[in-house]
C-alpha cells in the first residue's frame, strides 16, 4: 500500500483548487437569495501503522474530504455537507443548505462575523513539514520501538504494541464578506504502550513522542525504552489511607485542568448558563502570581493561525493575568447571545502558555514533602455546571521528598473553584506535546480516597 507521496509537494496548487471551489459555491449560495454564505473546505492525507509482539496488525493510508456550506436568509441559517465534488453533489449541496433556512426559524445572533473584525494578514507559521516516509519504513520504526521496549526490562512480559503515524492537513475557509483563509499543517506521531507483570499484578503504560516536523520526533527506540521504563514503575502499587494530602498532577496530565477551565469559560457553556464560572469575567479564580496567555502567532506553534474557524483575526491576549479572569473564549455566536463581541476563539484557543513559578518535577516532589503525584487520571467525574470533581487516578507515593512507591486504585476529588485558588505552584517541566504549554501542578490540599 503506497503511502504519504511528497516527492513534488502540490499543496499550494490543492489549497488553490479548494479556494477556486469555495467561490464557486459563495455564489451559488448568492444566485439563491442568500443574504450572507460561508465554506469550509478540507483535504486531509494520512498514513498509520500498527504493530503488536513483532507482527503487523494494520497499515492504512487515508486521504478524506469535506464541503461544509452555510447559508444565511436574514437570521435563519441553514447548513449542508458533502465529500462528493461532483457538480450535481456541489449544486445539490447548496441547495439542501437553501432549503434548511427558509424554514428554520429566525435567531437574532444567527450570522457572520462581523466584517471588519476579518483577519487581513497571514504570516507563515512554519506548520507544513510532510514526511515522505513509506509504509515499511514506518513499520521499522514502530517495530524498533517495540523491541526496544520489550528488551529493556525482563518484567514486560506483554505489548499492547507500537504505532506510527503521519497526516497532511489542507483547509480553505471562506465567507460572502469576501474573506478567504488556506491553512496547511502537518502532525506525526510515534508511540508505544507495553504490559509488565503477572495475573492481577499486571501493569499497563507506554509512551509516546509527537511532532510537526518529524525530525523533532524522539528516537524510536527511546521511546521504547521510557514506555518500558514507566510500565515497570507501576508494579506493586499500593493504595493510600483516606485523607487530605497535597497532590501534584505530573505534567501530561496538569493540563487537563486547563481544560476544565477552558470548558468553563467558553461561550457555549456561559450563554447556556452551564458553567460553574458564570459571570466571573473580571475576578479573581487562581493565586494572584498566576497568569495564562494565548499565543496564536508562535511560529512552529500547535494551534498557530492568523484567524479562527469564522476568520476572525486572532490575537496574542491573556486569559489569566495576576490569577484574575480577564475575558472568555468567545465566537460571534456566542458573543452576541451574551452582549458581547467575538474574541477569535471559534473553533477553540490557540495555544496556551500557563507561566510556571517553580523549578522542574524532581524540585515540585521534594518541595512537596509528603503527598500524592498523579500520572494517570480515569473517568469522567468532572460537573461543569457546579465545579465537583472526582476522578480515578493513579500514580506515585512521596515521602519525606522522595517518590516511595506506585498508587492506583484510588479517588481524587474536590471543587474546581477551590483547587484552582489552591494552586501553589506550576513546574518549569512543560510537557511539548500539547497546544496547551503547562509544567507540573501542585496542589496545596485535596481530598484522596483510598482504604482505611
Amino acid at each position: 500500500m503506497n503511502a504519504i507521496t511528497v516527492s513534488a509537494d502540490d499543496s499550494l496548487a490543492r489549497l488553490d483548487a479548494l479556494a477556486d471551489l469555495s467561490q464557486r459555491l459563495l455564489a451559488a449560495a448568492r444566485a439563491r437569495g442568500a443574504s450572507q454564505a460561508e465554506v469550509s473546505c478540507s483535504e486531509e492525507r494520512g498514513l498509520n501503522v500498527n504493530v503488536r509482539l513483532g507482527e503487523v496488525e494494520t497499515v492504512e493510508s487515508t486521504r478524506d474530504r469535506g464541503i461544509g456550506v452555510t447559508v444565511y436568509f436574514g437570521h435563519r441559517k441553514g447548513s449542508a455537507s458533502t465529500a462528493d465534488l461532483r457538480e450535481e453533489s456541489l449544486e445539490a449541496t447548496v441547495e439542501q443548505a437553501c432549503a434548511i433556512a427558509r424554514y428554520t426559524e429566525d435567531d437574532d445572533a444567527a450570522g457572520l462575523a462581523d466584517a471588519d473584525r476579518m483577519a487581513n494578514t497571514f504570516p507563515d507559521f512554519d506548520l507544513w513539514h510532510p514526511w515522505p516516509v513509506q509504509a515499511d519504513e514506518a513499520l521499522d520504526l514502530a517495530l524498533a520501538c517495540e523491541n526496544a521496549g520489550r528488551e529493556a526490562d525482563r518484567r514486560i512480559g506483554n505489548s499492547d504494541g507500537a504505532s506510527v503515524g503521519s497526516s497532511e492537513s489542507l483547509s480553505v475557509y471562506a465567507n460572502s464578506h469576501g474573506f478567504i483563509g488556506r491553512e496547511r499543517s502537518t502532525q506525526h506521531t510515534l508511540g508505544c504502550a507495553l504490559i509488565a507483570g503477572e495475573g492481577d499484578g499486571m501493569q499497563r503504560d507506554g509512551w509516546y513522542t509527537t511532532a510537526l516536523d518529524a525530525s523533532a520526533l524522539e528516537a524510536a527506540q527511546a521511546v521504547g525504552r521510557r514506555a518500558a521504563e514507566r510500565t515497570v514503575a507501576r508494579l506493586q502499587p499500593r493504595t493510600v489511607a483516606t485523607g487530605e494530602y497535597p497532590v501534584l498532577f505530573a505534567a501530561e496530565v496538569a493540563r487537563s485542568l486547563i481544560g476544565h477551565l477552558l470548558g468553563a469559560v467558553s461561550g457555549s457553556a456561559l450563554y447556556r448558563r452551564a458553567s460553574f464560572l458564570l459571570d466571573h469575567a473580571g475576578q479573581r479564580i487562581f493565586p494572584d502570581w498566576f497568569s495564562i496567555e494565548e499565543r496564536p502567532f508562535l511560529r512552529h506553534g500547535w494551534r498557530s493561525a492568523a484567524f479562527d474557524a469564522e476568520g476572525v483575526a486572532t490575537r496574542e491576549a491573556p486569559l489569566i493575568r495576576a490569577g484574575v479572569l480577564e475575558r472568555y473564549l468567545l465566537g460571534s455566536y456566542s458573543a452576541r447571545k451574551l452582549g458581547l463581541r467575538s474574541t477569535g476563539n471559534a473553533g477553540g484557543v490557540h495555544n496556551l502558555e500557563v507561566a510556571a513559578n517553580a523549578g522542574g518535577f524532581d524540585e515540585l516532589v521534594r518541595g512537596m514533602g509528603r503527598g500524592l503525584v498523579i500520572t494517570e487520571l480515569m473517568g469522567q467525574g468532572v460537573n461543569p455546571v457546579t465545579g465537583d470533581y472526582s476522578r480515578g487516578a493513579a500514580g506515585f507515593w512521596v515521602e519525606q521528598g522522595e517518590i516511595t512507591h506506585p498508587v492506583d486504585g484510588i479517588t481524587v476529588a474536590g471543587h474546581l473553584k477551590q483547587m484552582f485558588a489552591g494552586i501553589e505552584a506550576v513546574g518549569s517541566d512543560v510537557d511539548p506535546r500539547s497546544h496547551v504549554a503547562c509544567g507540573s501542578v501542585l496542589l496545596g490540599r485535596m481530598t484522596v480516597a483510598g482504604t482505611d
